[in-house]
């Protein structure tokens, strides 16, 4: 029994021995070096919870989305507004992955746009992306990702138009607006080398990207249509509030892969985002049927859904840049904002945005991204660690705004100019009396 003990005591002295040696001696350390520097691979768990909110942006979408616009409109322009809606993300996911990363994401690129990622031509699938930690993801997770965005963004615009604006011409409007507009606007913002990404502006899932682009476009292409017939002297009330208030609740569920999903791992900054999007929307549904009382209305579903709507469009960008009282105030704010914009100033302007796009994702994205720069900091309990002045970051915050607003402004309208031109924005006045759905599409969506 001794003998075979010392016997494998033997053997094992003899395995460790070169173990030892390749410790002491410099030179056998280049295995693990290239251990060290090989390329980071993708953590599943990230990868995973980045899948989830992908698709959760996606129900956003359809059926989020859809229901919620679909559900404002009068009943025989229901399937024309949710086959616009479909219809724009199919087309934008496409332009996406053509020429659309490349030029938000790509690896060349100047403050304006990027490219060299044409077709996804330099991504396979070992590339990754990185994240706001030493961390990475996969790039085609990222792609998809950020493909929701740009489709949920041209999407919204659509409630400013809706119920009178062609079907060609939005095809038509889509992947030239999205060239024009989006994809420039998302390069600044969230590209390293963009203009406002290198100023320090703080949007954490698309307050100036998407919301104040997606309304601000809404707003000039309802200009350029013109009011709905009969507007504002004709009724035109909601057909169905039960299908926006479903429509509601999908995006609402939906905006935490938005939201959290921004950024880009499952980690506390996630878990802010979360916690953030519950208190802000909560807050925003509250505040506008407060309000309706106190106008002398009563509370009403529709005013719970716009409430909704309003504090999750301001908390968008301050979602990992605030704490949950911030996050509060921001949706308290928000929806009293966007209450008077909706109720009192979008009648004195004199412009017909169907379904409130820039008086609700306008307003309440601009309201969200310059108060991003106030609930940010430690004050109010916000991540920020005090290092940038509340001033400083407030002038960074409007000047993100001021540089969206324009772009949005003057890109759209040139496109607008351009599709009226070729195919003329409005249908006919025989097709709106109509409706949509039977003059555009053939069908409806009652018998």
């Amino acid at each position: 029994m001794l003998r075979t003990l010392s016997r494998v005591g033997a053997i094992g002295l003899a395995l460790l021995a070169p173990v030892a040696a390749f410790a002491q001696d410099p030179g056998l350390q280049a295995p693990v070096a290239v251990a060290e520097a090989a390329a980071a691979v993708p953590n599943p768990g990230n990868n995973a919870w980045m899948m989830t909110a992908t698709v959760l942006v996606m129900l956003m979408i359809l059926p989020g989305l859809a229901l919620f616009y679909g559900g404002l409109t009068r009943s025989k322009n229901m399937l024309s507004t949710m086959t616009q809606i479909g219809a724009t993300a199919s087309l934008a996911m496409l332009a996406w992955v053509i020429w659309g990363y490349s030029t938000a994401f790509g690896p060349e690129g100047n403050a304006f746009f990027s490219w060299g990622n044409l077709f996804l031509a330099q991504t396979d699938a070992s590339s990754t992306a990185a994240t706001f930690t030493d961390e990475v993801i996969s790039e085609f997770v990222f792609i998809s990702f950020q493909m929701t965005f740009a489709a949920i963004t041209a999407a919204l615009i659509l409630g400013a138009t809706a119920e009178r604006m062609k079907f060609s011409a939005v095809m038509l409007f889509v992947p030239l607006w999205l060239t024009i507009v989006y994809f420039p606007i998302a390069h600044m913002v969230w590209a390293g080398g963009g203009l406002l990404f290198e100023d320090g502006a703080l949007d954490f899932a698309g307050g100036t990207v998407v919301h104040i682009n997606a309304g601000v476009s809404g707003l000039v292409l309802a200009y350029l249509l013109g009011k709905r017939r009969g507007y504002p002297a004709e009724p035109m009330p909601p057909h169905s509030l039960t299908l926006t208030m479903v429509g509601t609740g999908l995006l609402w569920v939906g905006w935490f892969g938005f939201n959290a999903g921004s950024a880009l791992e499952a980690d506390a900054s996630a878990g802010l985002a979360m916690i953030n999007t519950f208190v802000a929307t909560a807050a925003g549904a509250l505040t506008w049927m407060v309000i309706e009382k106190l106008a002398g209305h009563k509370g009403s579903a529709l005013g719970f859904c716009s409430g909704v709507i309003a504090g999750l469009v301001a908390v968008t960008p301050a979602a990992g840049n605030s704490g949950p009282f911030g996050a509060i105030l921001l949706g308290i704010v928000s929806s009293a904002v966007c209450y008077v914009f909706v109720a009192k100033i979008k009648a004195k302007l004199g412009y017909d945005d169907s379904l409130d796009a820039f008086g609700i994702h306008g307003i309440g994205g601009i309201v969200g991204a310059i108060g991003t720069a106030v609930v940010y900091q430690p004050f109010l309990a916000g991540p920020g660690d005090g290092s940038t002045a509340l001033g400083v970051q407030l002038w960074v915050q409007i000047y993100s705004v001021l540089v969206t607003i324009v772009w949005a402004g003057i890109g759209t309208l040139v496109v607008g100019l351009v599709v009226k031109m070729l195919l003329g924005l409005r249908v006919t006045e025989e097709a709106e009396v109509d409706g949509l759905d039977i003059s555009e599409h053939g069908e409806r969506a009652y018998n």
